[in-house]
């Protein structure tokens, strides 16, 4: 999804069953200036809760919205795995974090991949997930307060698209989801390159390569984009850039 959102608890659904449901309809004819005036109250949404409802709120109008935004973040990032993977597409299990409405997931089905299972914060986003008929499971989860509710050493693909970013998801996540992707497997990581996320991407950076030094990776491929959404903030003109990190996990790995 565009942005991580946080939940106090998880619970698992599946294609079996779902617990709640929920009505709305997206509004149509909306323009940049709406959707940025969005963006841009998200900012002032500091407490977990208070962003749970932001995302649960946006939910509806959230995929027009993200293309209003030439948002191409999911995009790019499915044809960076694409590009790299050279296992049985339709037997790797994908999981895809901070998955939102099932952007990324919806790009590499049309790749050749089949198997996926998605972890977000936003009820909402979930529901509207599950009716794509992309995943196999779906749970909601706390990112970065409780780990990831996966066993380790379970996915040949972990991507996690737009969440990684200044005031979401903590880099402590990182180390989770190398943790949850098989030895052998890919970790796909994307964040944006604004000012204001700026000292994030270089922490995030140092975390990677801490990682690589501890080789429990290997770096695939860094790919800089230099027009990844619109800007929305006066700090940002036009275009922000965004990047995107795709590393191999060794298939000696201690813990």
């Amino acid at each position: 999804m565009y942005l991580a959102i946080l939940s106090a608890t998880f619970t698992v659904y599946t294609a079996d069953g779902w617990s709640q449901t929920t009505t709305g309809m997206a509004t149509s004819s909306r323009t940049f200036s709406d959707v940025r005036n969005v963006i841009l109250s998200a900012h002032k949404n500091t407490g977990a809760q208070d962003k749970v409802g932001f995302y649960d709120t946006w939910a509806e109008n959230y995929e027009q919205d993200v293309a209003l935004l030439d948002y191409r973040a999911p995009l790019l990032a499915a044809e960076c795995v694409s590009s790299f993977f050279k296992g049985d597409r339709e037997k790797a299990a994908v999981l895809d974090v901070a998955c939102g409405t099932g952007l990324v997931s919806a790009h590499l089905k049309k790749m050749g991949f089949r198997h996926f299972v998605g972890i977000d914060g936003s009820l909402k986003m979930l529901e509207l997930a599950k009716k794509t008929g992309l995943y196999q499971q779906l749970t909601l989860c706390l990112l970065g307060q409780e780990e990831i509710p996966v066993k380790s050493e379970t996915y040949d693909i972990v991507i996690i698209v737009g969440a990684l970013s200044v005031g979401q998801v903590p880099l402590t996540v990182i180390r989770e989801l190398w943790d949850a992707t098989k030895p052998g497997g890919y970790v796909c990581m994307t964040t944006r390159g604004n000012t204001d996320n700026q000292e994030y991407k270089a922490e995030l950076e140092q975390m990677i390569r801490a990682l690589e030094e501890e080789q429990k990776w290997s770096r695939v491929t860094v790919v800089e984009v230099e027009e990844w959404e619109k800007a929305v903030s006066e700090q940002d003109s036009k275009y922000i850039p965004g990047a995107i990190y795709l590393y191999q996990k060794g298939f000696k790995c201690s813990p």
